[in-house]
């Protein structure tokens, strides 16, 4: 058995896996490569057993999604490493080498993250991830070389090893005692904001997490889940979920008050604009939010929880009235 094991999270992307299954391979022989199929009802696990019968597959019962996917794939797999990644996403020549390296010298370091280029666009950060993320006072979260719906070009600038706050969901590292130790993903989650949930819990713990410059991948974005009013709805939910389980008691309400008129501005926004599907996707997020609060609230009771986890105190206000676009524009801790 090898250190780390590369775990895919498949749902019917048996063309995802034709495409990228086999240069995930080549370009990881670092890794054992594991698929963790979530109940799918196209052709991938039989493909996949055909045509790689010497890798683990996972099959799971039914669709757990993200979070309780890998969970329940998870507690299978006994390396000391978990790669997670997305099944539209292809790796680079060697990108392991400089993360395994860094596990191996820093061991206070429990996620990592390689940049995340676009598929499409090579030479630009992709959405999900870009260079690793932060998050502003309300949980909305942002990236090096991605703020809101602004990319950046990839030219080094963030190359030198980083602590980010948060790692993307669509491709990071983990230690195995950590993953559990923290309880893994939070299951209510489903999908979205997962891994920053995790991270968060690793940051209030006193774990960090790194970006990783010499590491890069290409993400086609989109590819497992496409933009819909579910996604907003899930993004909405589970940022009010986060922010409920992780912010410091004296903080949580007004953080969360203002957080919810945010929402409100946002979703009069969509009103505007003729899009009802997404104003009427907030709305149910909120109502979902009131109905699980005390559940939300209960977990991470009495756990040290940092006052000090944002980066910006509301990056809309950076983006739409101060018109910053770039992160390299931002001053650190306002």
């Amino acid at each position: 058995m090898k250190s780390i094991a590369l775990v895919i999270l498949n749902y019917n992307g048996i063309e995802l896996l034709k495409k990228f299954i086999d240069i995930v391979i080549s370009n990881s022989p670092q890794a054992d490569v594991v698929m963790v199929d979530n109940c799918s009802t196209d052709e991938s696990v039989d493909w996949f057993k055909l045509n790689y019968p010497e890798l683990q597959c996972i099959e799971l019962d039914q669709n757990y999604g993200y979070a309780g996917g890998y969970n329940e794939g998870l507690k299978q797999v006994k390396h000391p490493y978990y790669a997670l990644l997305n099944s539209d996403l292809c790796v680079t020549e060697n990108w392991l080498i400089p993360l395994l390296e860094l596990f191996s010298k820093e061991k206070e370091i429990a996620i990592l993250q390689p940049h995340i280029l676009d598929y499409k666009k090579k030479d630009h950060f992709e959405y999900a991830g870009a260079a690793g993320g932060y998050i502003d006072q309300y949980g909305i979260p942002f990236c090096r070389g991605r703020i809101l719906n602004t990319l950046e070009k990839d030219v080094g600038q963030y190359d030198r090893i980083t602590d980010v706050f948060w790692a993307s969901g669509a491709c990071f590292l983990i230690r195995n005692e950590v993953f559990w130790k923290l309880g893994g993903f939070d299951t209510d989650f489903f999908a979205h904001q997962e891994e920053i949930d995790l991270c968060w819990r690793a940051y209030n713990t006193g774990y960090r997490v790194c970006s990783v410059g010499e590491s890069k991948v290409y993400h086609i974005g989109g590819g497992t889940l496409a933009h819909s009013s579910k996604k907003v709805y899930l993004n909405h939910r589970n940022s009010l979920y986060m922010l409920t389980k992780n912010i410091p008691d004296n903080i949580r309400n007004k953080i969360l008050f203002k957080k919810l008129l945010l929402d409100g501005l946002i979703g009069i926004n969509y009103m505007l604009t003729l899009n009802f599907s997404n104003t009427w996707a907030i709305l149910k997020a909120h109502f979902a939010f009131y109905k699980n609060y005390p559940k939300m609230l209960a977990k991470n009771h009495g756990a040290s929880k940092r006052r000090n986890y944002f980066y910006r105190k509301s990056i809309l206000m950076d983006y739409f009235v101060r018109k910053v676009r770039f992160f390299g524009q931002l001053e650190q801790k306002i």
